[in-house]
């Protein structure tokens, strides 16, 4: 019997949508934006990877938030349910002024980051901490307009999609939680990883009176508005690579020129496509290069212990067969990592309501410039601006605005803005992250600090402890609790100082 899929009218807008997000390609020049994550490479690498949080200490709740902070329209009044979840267990209470560790969604469900986020529960104890997580507009179940069809149908419902009022939602229900405990008095400190770990630093900068301190994770604040050369993302790619291999790196440098020669000549596609064991024949050599791309970037920024995919990929590729041609080698690296699979490259996927959040992200207000330059082991590969415009208004019609994330939270000699302006923000980096490079990697103030370790990798330190952590990230993490227990530090007694004045 043939079954033909049938959809409601109304899903048409959000179906099309999709599609030409699928179907958009690359032309002139890089255009894509590497995506943001805390949690991806952990569910890459270790699918049953949990934090020792147990779903019983958690409890959810939904908040009638605003739809738009700031405008006084009629329209601006709406509200949507947006989900948070907390964790009581550790907490000490309201009399006691017991601190509260919110975590700030990113462009994610709220649903994995509760199990691999590790840091609020490993250090529950030591702060006698409220846990608090809360979910980013527009994702999981916090979705304005009534469906996911209808807020993702135009750029018209898509326009109150953005960091300013998502980080408007967080201090809202921050305040909102205070109030309801009567915790008036309890410190509270944000953390974030990647997108997240950028608001975190923001919420700090724009909601003092919120927030006590952010712990920013892997926050890429300055990769914006030519701030960080825009090919510095694969150079730390490449450097990672060459690192763990020089034959590695000097064979998959190499084999890019081969991937094109044999892809020119007749059923030169089919050849590919065979030595690759694609899931579905190639329609184009850069189909099979861009995916080897993505592998290779995704192993560098995620390239964590303990299975370190940088030296899984090497291994595979240096352990292969003397004999073996260049791209038998490059595909050893592919099975290296992938593990035994039916296909390789191209598998059937579905867009995820991640995939295309973030692509309105980075479409709107997220433009980090990422290009590939000359000096690495890719083909040039440049970032260009004007195709990216012109590339998203074909989607959205509405252009991006590549400068509005320094203007409305600045970037630009960030060490002089925020030497005596700023206070309590920590930027944690792992210098293995080709993200990194766009992180704040040097001390801004006392207490504006930058935590990073040379083998560290994308938000590793917001990830559960483990007692196979090496030592380096055992000294990371308790750096960063040493901080932070300073601000609640100075934070108790400037409060005690102002309860006892006459």
């Amino acid at each position: 019997m043939n079954y033909s899929p049938k959809f409601p009218v109304q899903w048409l807008p959000f179906m099309v949508m999709v599609l030409s997000i699928l179907l958009t390609g690359i032309s002139a020049g890089r255009t894509d934006i590497p995506r943001l994550s805390p949690t991806r490479g952990v569910i890459i690498e270790h699918p049953d990877f949990l934090s020792s949080a147990t779903v019983s200490d958690l409890r959810t709740f939904y908040y009638p938030q605003t739809l738009d902070h700031f405008n006084y329209q009629p329209q601006s009044y709406a509200t949507f349910q947006q989900r948070y979840v907390m964790n009581f267990k550790y907490w000490g209470g309201a009399k006691k002024s017991a601190p509260v560790l919110a975590y700030l969604g990113a462009e994610g469900p709220l649903d994995g980051d509760l199990t691999v986020i590790g840091f609020l529960n490993d250090n529950a104890v030591r702060f006698n901490a409220l846990l608090v997580y809360i979910e980013h507009r527009y994702y999981g179940k916090s979705i304005p307009f009534g469906s996911r069809e209808e807020a993702f149908k135009n750029a018209s419902t898509l326009g109150y999609f953005n960091s300013a009022q998502a980080i408007a939602d967080y201090a809202e229900i921050i305040m909102h939680i205070k109030n309801k405990l009567r915790a008036f008095n309890s410190p509270v400190i944000v953390v974030g990883g990647s997108y997240g770990g950028m608001l975190a630093s923001w919420l700090r900068l724009k909601y003092p009176h919120v927030a006590l301190g952010a712990l920013a994770s892997s926050a890429p604040i300055l990769y914006f508005d030519k701030i960080t050369p825009r090919g510095a993302y694969f150079s730390v790619v490449t450097k990672d690579f060459r690192e763990a291999s020089e034959t590695c790196y000097q064979t998959i440098r190499n084999s890019w020129s081969v991937i094109d020669r044999i892809a020119s000549q007749p059923n030169g596609l089919s050849t590919l496509s065979m030595i690759f064991k694609t899931c579905k024949p190639l329609k184009s050599s850069s189909e099979l290069k861009n995916e080897l791309e993505n592998m290779y970037a995704v192993a560098a920024q995620y390239d964590r212990p303990p299975r370190y995919p940088v030296t899984v990929v090497c291994g595979g590729i240096d352990g292969a067969n003397e004999k073996q041609d260049i791209l038998d080698k490059i595909f050893a690296g592919v099975v290296a990592y992938k593990g035994n699979c039916s296909c390789y490259i191209n598998p059937p996927t579905n867009k995820s309501e991640t995939d295309v959040g973030w692509r309105w992200q980075t479409c709107s207000e997220m433009v980090i410039p990422i290009g590939i330059g000359k000096r690495t082991m890719f083909q040039p590969e440049p970032f260009n601006l004007n195709n990216f415009l012109q590339e998203c208004k074909s989607l959205y019609g509405v252009p991006p605005r590549p400068h509005w994330v320094t203007s409305y939270y600045g970037g630009h000699n960030i060490e002089l803005v925020l030497h005596r302006f700023g206070s309590n923000i920590i930027f944690s980096n792992g210098l293995r992250d080709p993200y990194s490079r766009g992180g704040v990697l040097e001390n801004i103030s006392e207490s504006i600090l930058a935590v990073h370790t040379v083998n560290g990798s994308h938000c590793l330190d917001i990830l559960p402890e483990m007692e196979s952590d090496p030592e380096w990230l055992v000294k990371q993490r308790e750096t960063e609790v040493k901080i932070i227990k300073g601000w609640m530090a100075q934070y108790y007694a400037d409060l005690k100082a102002i309860q006892i004045k006459p």
